[in-house]
């Protein structure tokens, strides 16, 4: 992995990058492809969005000459023109996925219904799969990375998304053998439960921004997915539902994020969380019981204990994703990934009084928010995971501040992404009857 800059200057050097295909040019997709054309050894030949115009404005922003950019929705003949050096833009993501010399899928969509679809044909297919669609991830992350570990395939998260920033940190310390008290995230946007794409509005034009997707930052359903997520990725769990987001400075995360005994917030080690006040830094604190190792950190200006920060104070968000696509190809090594069974669960909770026969509508916008809890909890509750939730219709009312449950639901859509669910649930207790009987 040290080597990566080597590693692309070879493949520059053959004269056969590694071939990329994204789906979504939205504004992070635009970054992405903009950054691929500073590094050497990696293309994308492949763009696809709803709107070939979407795809030519992301070319425009590339710096991509018009003469090299071709319309194309058949496959076959994509593969001939990215033979021959050109830019194949689609209105359907199949193109990417089953163009022959595409060896690296980037899921950019935010779609968990898309993120099922464009993941299972990727199996199929063999490409490795870079996830940036972290509400898939939540929802059947854990038996996609199944399913395309069996394929031979990786199955990644992305690079400078905060889950794989806060991952490199954990997979240090863990290396190293320390033990990990907390991991987490800093959270810029002020918080508001009951945020609406109303709400948000004004400041989502300004920002540049759809209002949902602004909302969904607001109302603290990024940060639930996004910490569910590492907490899949690392076994570390919720210390209480929704986490406990204190206001915090650089310097004192590690007294913070600490335990009761020692002074900080936590009735339990070994957690995820976030902190208002750090933002764009991801942090660790660790600590460790061995003298001579906390003489050396001490030394270290790493503070006087019992607890210690290790601190990234950027992530760059799909800037860095390029290196997830390089690393899953020529390393065959993911950024983070699920793992099986799921630790947590991210559930939708009520912004307000819902009634039966309601429609709930989706992420970042009017019905619900996210949070996170213990998948075992999730269970027991009988809560439904948040991305399954849009379409569903409501058989119970739902108070405001209330987890909305499978049994208030009267319609849940029959989809691949509720198929795929139900069969990573059926998998889940299969495995937790086979370890109650053989105990």
């Amino acid at each position: 992995m040290n080597e990566i800059d080597e590693r692309l200057a070879e493949y520059h050097a053959r004269k056969s990058p590694i071939k990329v295909g994204l789906i979504g040019v939205g504004q992070m997709g635009q970054e992405i492809l903009c950054q691929v054309q500073l590094m050497k050894g990696i293309t994308i030949p492949s763009l696809v969005d709803v709107t070939y115009q979407k795809c030519i404005e992301a070319c425009r922003l590339a710096g991509i000459p018009e003469d090299l950019i071709v319309p194309e929705e058949d496959p076959e003949k994509a593969n001939a023109h990215i033979n021959n050096g050109k830019v194949v833009i689609s209105t359907n993501w199949h193109t990417a996925t089953c163009t022959q010399d595409i060896q690296v899928i980037i899921d950019a969509t935010g779609s968990p219904c898309t993120g099922v679809e464009i993941s299972l044909e990727c199996i199929h297919n063999k490409k490795h799969i870079i996830m940036m669609n972290v509400e898939c991830d939540v929802t059947v992350g854990p038996i996609l990375r199944r399913m395309a570990s069996d394929a031979g395939i990786v199955y990644s998260l992305a690079s400078g998304d905060e889950p794989a920033a806060i991952i490199e940190l954990y997979r240090f310390a863990k290396a190293l053998g320390f033990t990990i008290v907390a991991v987490g995230k800093g959270k810029n946007n002020p918080l508001d439960y009951y945020a609406t794409p109303d709400t948000v509005n004004e400041k989502a034009i300004k920002r540049g921004m759809s209002p949902r997707m602004l909302c969904e930052f607001v109302d603290g359903t990024k940060t639930a997915v996004e910490m569910c997520s590492v907490s899949n990725a690392t076994k570390l769990i919720p210390d209480i539902r929704g986490m406990h987001g204190p206001q915090a400075t650089r310097d004192n995360l590690h007294k913070v994020f600490s335990l009761k005994e020692h002074g900080g917030i936590l009735n339990n080690s070994g957690v995820v969380d976030y902190a208002i006040g750090v933002h764009p830094g991801v942090f660790l604190v660790f600590t460790t019981d061995n003298k001579r190792l906390k003489h050396g950190l001490i030394q270290r200006d790493m503070g006087n204990g019992p607890d210690y920060l290790l601190f990234r104070p950027y992530h760059l968000c799909s800037i860095e994703v390029p290196l997830s696509a390089a690393r899953a190809f020529i390393y065959k090594e993911s950024s983070g990934h699920p793992l099986f069974p799921p630790t947590s669960e991210c559930i939708a909770i009520a912004k307000r009084d819902l009634q039966p026969g309601q429609v709930l509508d989706a992420i970042g916008e009017y019905c619900y928010r996210g949070s996170i809890e213990k998948a075992d909890i999730a269970k027991q509750e009988n809560f439904i995971p948040l991305g399954l939730v849009h379409g569903c219709v409501l058989r119970n009312t739902v108070k405001k501040d209330e987890p909305i449950r499978y049994n208030d639901i009267d319609e849940i859509p029959d989809n691949l992404l509720f198929r795929l669910r139900q069969l990573q649930d059926k998998l889940i207790n299969t495995l937790t009857s086979n370890k109650h009987e053989s105990s």
